[in-house]
Order: C-alpha cells, then structure tokens, then sequence
C-alpha cells in the first residue's frame, strides 16, 4: 500500500485483491478471513478493509459467509468486441464452460427473425435455446436462430462445445456481424434460469452473423448476468 499516494487505500487493496483474482493468484473458494483478520495482517484500518470488500461484494468478485468470512468467488469474465463465441471465450479465460440445452426445434420464424436472417416470414427455421455456464454457474441464456437446413446441431454436440464451432464445422465461413448490446431488467423466469433475484440487471445482446458470401447464417439474442459479465471495447481516435 502507498500511504502518500492520494488514491484511497480501501481503492488500492480494492484493486490489488480484484487482480490477484483476475490472474488466477487467489482462485475460487479461497479463503480470506474475516475483516479484522485481514485489517491486521495489512496493518490497514477496519473499516477500509471493509470498504475494500464490499466493492468487490458488489462486483460479483468475494462473497461473504457467516461464520466463516471473506471467500473468492469466479472472476468476471470481459468479453472482447469480435466475432468470437462465449464458450470459446470462457475456455480461453480458463471458466471451465459448459451448456444445458433448453430447446432445439425447427419453427416458424417470426417478423424480427425472419428480417434478422433475410427470409420469408413464416419460413421454418431452427431455434435454439441454451444455458451456458461457468465452474457450474450460469453466466448467459442464450437464444439463437439458423436458416433450415445449413446447420442441424445435434442437442449433445450442443451440450459439449460451442455454436459457432459446430457452424465452422459444417463448413460455414463466418465473416462478419451486426450487433447491439443493451441492458434491461431480468423477468420471473430469466432471473430464475440465472440465478438471480428478478428485476435484476440483465446485459442483453443481438447478434446477426454473416459468411464471406454476405448471407446471414445465425441471429442470436443472448442475455448476460450484469454480476459476472462485462464487454471489453477498444476505442481509436479518428484520424
């Protein structure tokens, strides 16, 4: 800790604590005491171990447990801005993902889809619907739409890898996409899908993707656990 420097020291062990997290130095279910244990092993005050903690309470990073004190949860996963899938993101990000299939169905598409994918309204397309989640926990449900008939995902592939893996597979080149990100608040069944308290704040996501032939090959509307999530963005200077 730098006692001269102006920033707070509740911020800098704040800080110091969320990257030992982040780096995999302190790793989930770790133990760190309670806050006087901690104030004194510092040699910081109560009340800025406290401040520190709670920060990071609120960020999803430590959770605190009667009787047995300060505990590392899951590190938050940032999501880079590119054409990447999430489970290739968390298996990069070393989050151990995994999938629970909700639906996988062919249907008819509906106005907002059938606009997404450049087809017919009414046209049968395939739907599918997936919880994905993270050393057990959810992090995201996602809800996709492919034209009939360029990929059929069989449901236990889907349960083992990612969608965007079955689709390169299929020998799919994805190219591009459009997407939106946004926020809103989660519903009864959402919040319960995600383990969390309805109402909750939700990221939400829509995605079209296209191959190198400017078709579109999948719309996804995905919707992220605000606690564990976050979308990385880098921003140049216009020349």
């Amino acid at each position: 800790m730098d006692r001269t420097s102006p920033v707070p020291l509740y911020f800098q062990l704040a800080q110091q604590l969320e990257s030992a997290v982040e780096n995999g130095t302190l790793t989930p279910g770790t133990l760190l005491g309670n806050e006087i244990d901690l104030a004194t092993r510092l040699g910081l005050s109560r009340p800025t171990v406290r401040q520190a903690i709670q920060s990071l309470v609120d960020k999803g990073l430590l959770v605190r447990r009667r009787g047995v004190g300060t505990q590392v949860l899951h590190s938050r996963v940032r999501r880079p801005m590119e054409l990447s899938s999430l489970y290739d993101d968390l298996a990069a990000a070393g989050q151990r993902p995994a999938t629970r299939v909700l639906a996988n169905r062919l249907e008819p598409a509906a106005g907002p889809v059938a606009a997404a994918l450049g087809v017919p309204e009414g046209t049968e397309v395939r739907y599918l619907e997936r919880i994905r989640t993270a050393h057990g926990e959810p992090m995201a449900l996602l809800r996709n739409h492919l034209p009939a008939g360029i990929a059929d995902p069989d449901t236990g592939l889907l349960e083992t890898t990612g969608l965007y893996r079955l689709l390169r597979s299929a020998a799919l080149t994805l190219h591009s996409a459009r997407q939106v990100v946004g926020a809103r608040a989660a519903t009864v069944e959402e919040a319960a899908l995600l383990d969390e308290p309805e109402g909750a704040p939700l990221l939400t996501m829509e995605r079209v993707t296209f191959d190198a032939t400017g078709r579109a090959v999948e719309y996804g509307s995905h919707l992220y656990r605000a606690t564990r999530y976050s979308f990385e963005f880098r921003l140049m200077v216009r020349p």
